[in-house]
């Protein structure tokens, strides 16, 4: 007899946050999108050093604007 691939697990048996959870997605995803951006930005005539110097400008900015 097979035995089933679901586990049923309760909410308060959960020994990870949400945050701990999606924590290496998101960190692997804004890697890869930084390294598309780059990747542009050289195809593009831009040296990789003024690409990173941009997407960091782009984030002060967007800190700026979200505590006003």
């Amino acid at each position: 007899m097979a035995m089933s691939a679901h586990i049923h697990v309760k909410p308060e048996d959960h020994i990870l946050t949400i945050q701990e959870a999606i924590e290496p997605v998101y960190n692997r995803l804004a890697l890869e999108c930084e390294a598309r951006i780059i990747d542009a930005a050289v195809r593009a005539g831009w040296s990789a050093d003024e690409a990173v110097a941009a997407i960091e400008d782009l984030r002060k900015r967007d800190v700026l604007e979200s505590t006003h």
